[in-house]
């Protein structure tokens, strides 16, 4: 498969992933926990058959190195999806979530040591500054959309800086398993299917924990408006065939990046999932009317804008167009 056809991928399968999220979100908020777990449960079976040939394969990492990954991969997907209970907003839980760049310097810098240039801090300062005009104005939304006592509004608000620290937690988790990532992959080389199989596939276990919220969600999705399957025919809750479309589309979503990180140079996967963010977040908003004002769409552009700036797209664009008039010099 072409770069081209896992272009096509990302960004279907993740744009169509939000959509689903968002349908099942808005009718049940508190439904993080099955989504997580009815994900995990595909992407390990389907991994468990066409990776480890039916547990025959051997990992080429050592699976006590992927426990630990596995347990921050697990704690950031779980609190990722369970934040969405304490009143935070699709497009602020996308915008957000972009500010992973800024989680992976800090943590490169205090762990790696890592030193960068003055237009990788200027994009980090703006990418915060466009997360923070956010986050801001959708603190004001809550305040504004609670009506009735102080002590409701204060509850209300205190429920969302819940919301809004599990979100920040997560964002540091998510940098602290890329930096473990990234130094088992310098010493046992890139298994990126592999760790897609044992980081969806190890976690399972620990939604027993979540057995009762989950147990919960399935018999409420079983009782939601029952509609026709188009082709087939067949009669299936409105939620369970959401549920499925999720699923089917996270997996479209995470192949397509796999097979783009195995086409590709990492700036252009960065760039694509950035597009990929931005086209959703555009979606999530018109589509579904999202609460949206024009501080939040200055706020988006700045991260978005610090996103391409990090990433070095216009010094890679000027480059690309220098080249054909380098050409044609020396033909001259």
């Amino acid at each position: 498969m072409g770069p081209f056809a896992a272009i096509v991928l990302v960004f279907v399968g993740c744009c169509s992933n939000v959509v689903s999220l968002e349908l099942l979100v808005r009718e049940f908020p508190g439904c993080g926990n099955i989504v997580t777990f009815a994900q995990f449960v595909f992407i390990a079976l389907e991994g468990f058959i066409f990776e480890t040939n039916f547990g025959r394969k051997k990992p080429a990492i050592p699976v006590s190195n992927y426990v630990i990954m596995v347990t921050m991969f697990f704690t950031v997907s779980v609190i990722n999806n369970y934040a969405l209970n304490f009143n935070i907003a699709m497009p602020l839980h996308m915008i957000f979530r972009s500010g992973s760049l800024i989680a992976n310097m800090i943590l490169g810098i205090i762990i790696l040591k890592k030193r960068y240039s003055a237009s990788k801090y200027l994009s980090i300062a703006l990418i915060s500054a466009g997360i923070f005009i956010c986050t801001i104005m959708s603190a004001r939304q809550v305040n504004v959309a609670t009506e009735g006592s102080e002590e409701q509004g204060f509850y209300a608000f205190m429920h969302w800086l819940i919301g809004i620290a599990m979100l920040t937690f997560a964002l540091l988790m998510s940098a602290r398993m890329g930096i473990f990532q990234e130094t088992l992959y310098k010493e046992y080389g890139k298994h990126s299917k592999e760790a897609l199989f044992y980081n969806h596939c190890l976690p399972l276990p620990g939604f027993l924990l979540l057995a009762t919220d989950i147990y919960n969600h399935c018999v409420h999705f079983s009782q939601s408006t029952p509609v026709v399957i188009p082709v087939i025919g067949a009669t299936m809750p409105i939620m369970w065939l959401y549920l499925l479309i999720n699923v089917i589309t996270q997996y479209v979503c995470i192949r397509g990046v796999f097979i783009l990180t195995t086409e590709c140079a990492s700036l252009t996967v960065t760039l694509v999932v950035t597009l990929r963010k931005f086209l959703s977040l555009i979606f999530s908003i018109l589509y579904f009317r999202n609460p949206f004002t024009a501080w939040h769409w200055v706020g988006t552009a700045v991260v978005f804008l610090g996103t391409l700036l990090y990433t070095e797209v216009w010094s890679s664009v000027q480059a690309a167009l220098r080249r054909p008039d380098d050409k044609e010099k020396k033909a001259e």
